[in-house]
């Protein structure tokens, strides 16, 4: 198990399922962050997803399609293509992203190659230069069980419906409960990965 801590305590046990949550740099004003010494782990994530939840101001970047296309097939380019973890539930709200992996490799691996890919493609896409994309520091749970593995994906794929952007899971076009007729999945075109819409 490795354990590491910044603003946030990290512990990462080997052969765990881990939930992973990220948001963009400048989403949560640094004045209204609640401090770690009075409130758990736990107390603090709750307040940033319900913060980042109801934002309407401040980077919303990943509210945008061709933004939230990148992000995704990221996501899912890491898993099909890099093999750094298996994929079982994630979402891209309009300032953060939730994902719940089995990881393959250490998470500070894949963070930071998911995390400095999409942030450079995203700023040559909005014509940003020298700015800050993502948040440095990610949140991260390991999952004990599988009754909390099922409540986690639910949290996850149900993001949408609570910040009221979706009636259903399934028609939040940037999730992995996603049903339209255009979800994305990858398929295996000879030595080469493409992503095709069915």
């Amino acid at each position: 198990m490795s354990f590491t801590r910044r603003r946030l305590p990290h512990w990462q046990p080997s052969n765990k399922d881990l939930f992973l949550t990220w948001h963009l740099h400048g989403s949560l004003p640094r004045n209204r962050f609640p401090p770690l010494a009075a409130d758990s782990a736990g107390k603090a994530f709750v307040w940033m997803d319900r913060h980042l939840d109801e934002a309407r101001t401040g980077p919303l970047w990943l509210g945008r399609k061709e933004i939230a296309r990148l992000v995704a097939d990221s996501l899912q380019y890491a898993e099909q293509v890099l093999n750094f973890y298996h994929l079982h539930a994630w979402v891209i709200m309009a300032n953060h992203v939730h994902l719940l992996v089995s990881p393959r490799v250490a998470p500070v691996r894949f963070l930071q190659s998911i995390k400095g890919y999409t942030a450079r493609e995203a700023n040559r896409v909005l014509g940003q230069t020298g700015e800050p994309f993502w948040q440095a520091e990610s949140y991260d749970h390991w999952i004990r069980d599988g009754g909390e593995f099922e409540r986690v994906r639910a949290y996850i794929e149900n993001n949408p419906v609570r910040a009221g952007l979706a009636r259903s899971p399934e028609e939040f076009r940037w999730s992995s409960a996603y049903a339209g007729t255009n979800a994305v999945v990858a398929a295996s075109k000879g030595r080469s990965t493409g992503w095709i819409r069915i």
